[in-house]
């Protein structure tokens, strides 16, 4: 097999020595790290505007409306590339996708900074989210290609981290930089290591080599389609859950245009001999696994960083520094925990640290669902911590699972699709908690208020002290009391359906922990036997 052949080069004989395309050089090992820093940059900046968005808004005076689209933008731009990234990885080579990326990434996050109006900001994010994601899965491929089997206990850790610390940290950091300087730097603290990035880059890089002739077999029609199909599908995820899904008519629209991309994209992708995106792939069981996989870690990934900062906020009252001075510990862990997920990664089976992983999460958001409306730092600590260690122990035997069994040649469009299921993963699980979390908030609204009543005694105490408390103070008790009982109850209502999500997810991670038996181990190859 290519990956047994592979690995057998990588093992350096006295008698003979490494090919160029297999040999590990303190160059590639650097070019790999500048490929990581850039990598990280580009996750970061999905979510590092969340916990500024207001303070873009009034920057620039725009409506409600408008200023979700600074975030929309930049995912629909980059689920479009994600998955384009592997064909023009071999056609341009990845020295000259990663360099023109990085570039333009950073010139992009240069005119988000200085952007006079909402449809410039718009704009520019679309445009570095599509750069953004030409990086994310050149690293991965790098990582499964460069490095020898052996070596992945030390490689995947840190990809791994990047990949989930980046989001995490991301409400964090923009937070504080907003809060300490403005809503520029949100942009322009990209610039200087852009820059960087992209000079390292073009001149470390020296991984393969461009074949211009997939240029003439390009399959425009093709990217078409995959645009109008994954721009459509991220476009009504994120819409739809504010708007009424399909009562809304834009969200309407754009869920034909997906339904009609979709169907021409797979299509084309299983009638051309050189398509867009190969899906040949998910014929390898563990691949198709892993990406099963990595969707649902992009559901919990992203839906507890946006979980924990909308309850912080809307139920706790904090703004965006205290949210990330208090979001910040799940980063913490992962960080202190990639070392330990490299080491058990090569002592223990990885199913079974895939199990205890996912175990390990679903325990996590199960001590959520005693979740009241006092709940703080404290009490949210131990959660958050589980939360990143879990993480962890997840993502690098989900890398090495998915990835360590293709051969090389399928490595760099395998890696655009691993990573769109964890993207697309985190968009759908963010419209179905959104869905959730208005429908459950409305219903237990209703249920709570049909127990406030004038037959119940407490309910009746209540508004009596209520009242009390209000008229001392030379207003309108009668009215106030209702006021503030109804704010009662919708709190309540909120927190519930709060606990309703976390017991969702802690069933999903729960269910799918034993879907790691699932995957064949990972054989040890010769070039493990010699290491």
């Amino acid at each position: 097999m290519a990956i047994a052949a592979a690995t057998n080069r990588s093992v350096p004989s006295p008698a003979s020595s490494q090919t160029d395309d297999t040999e590990l050089t303190p160059r590639r090992i650097a070019a790999f790290m500048v490929m990581v820093v850039g990598m990280f940059m580009a996750i970061l900046d999905i979510q590092i505007v969340s916990a500024s968005l207001p303070d873009i808004q009034a920057g620039l005076g725009a409506s409600p409306d408008e200023i979700s689209w600074v975030q929309t933008s930049y995912l629909i731009a980059e689920v479009i590339m994600i998955p384009l990234s592997g064909f023009l990885a071999r056609m341009m080579s990845t020295r000259l996708l990663f360099t023109m990326s990085a570039a333009g990434f950073t010139a992009a996050s240069f005119m988000c900074a200085t952007s006079g109006s909402i449809s410039e900001m718009i704009l520019w994010r679309a445009l570095q989210g599509f750069l953004g994601g030409g990086m994310i899965p050149s690293v991965f491929a790098a990582a499964f290609t460069i490095f020898p089997p052996s070596k992945r206990n030390i490689v995947s850790p840190i990809i791994g981290l990047i990949a989930t610390l980046a989001p995490t940290v991301g409400p964090t950091v923009g937070g504080y930089l907003s809060h300490a300087m403005s809503w520029h730097w949100l942009f322009l603290v990209n610039v200087i290591p852009g820059i960087c990035v992209a000079l390292g880059a073009w001149s470390l890089i020296d991984f393969d080599r461009p074949n211009w002739k997939l240029f003439d077999r390009f399959d425009w029609w093709g990217l078409l389609a995959m645009a109008a199909f994954l721009g459509g599908m991220e476009f009504v995820l994120e819409e739809g859950p504010s708007n009424d899904w399909m009562a809304d008519h834009a969200v309407a629209i754009m869920a034909v245009i997906m339904v009609v991309g979709g169907i021409v994209t797979f299509w084309r992708a299983f009638t051309r001999e050189e398509p867009i995106v190969d899906m040949s792939a998910f014929a390898d069981v563990n691949f198709a696994v892993g990406s099963l996989f990595s969707f649902v870690m992009g559901v919990g990934l992203y839906g507890l960083t946006y979980l924990y900062p909308l309850y912080l906020g809307s139920v706790r009252g904090y703004d965006s520094l205290m949210i990330g001075e208090t979001v910040f510990v799940s980063g913490l862990a992962m960080f202190a925990s990639a070392p330990i997920a490299g080491i058990l990664s090569s002592k223990i089976d990885l199913r079974l640290m895939l199990l205890i992983g996912f175990m390990g999460f679903a325990t996590s958001t199960w001590m959520l669902t005693g979740l009241t409306a006092d709940w703080d730092f404290q009490e949210l600590l131990v959660p958050q911590i589980l939360r990143g260690l879990s993480l962890m122990l997840c993502m690098v035997p989900i890398n090495n699972l998915a990835l360590g069994t293709l051969p090389k040649d399928k490595m760099k469009g395998a890696s655009g699709l691993y990573n769109l299921t964890r993207n697309l993963g985190g968009a759908m699980g963010l419209a179905v908690i959104n869905t959730l979390l208005t429908d459950r908030g409305a219903l237990h609204y209703e249920r709570l208020s049909e127990s406030i009543s004038w037959t119940n005694p407490e309910a009746v105490r209540q508004l009596d002290l209520m009242a009390s408390n209000l008229s001392a103070r030379g207003l309108d008790g009668e009215k106030g009391a209702l006021a503030q009982m109804a704010a009662r109850v919708h709190g309540q209502a909120t927190v519930m359906s709060f606990i309703d999500v976390f017991m969702i997810i802690t069933v999903i991670f729960a269910s799918l922990a034993l879907g790691a038996l699932l995957m064949r181990p990972a054989g040890k190859g010769p070039a493990e036997a010699g290491h």
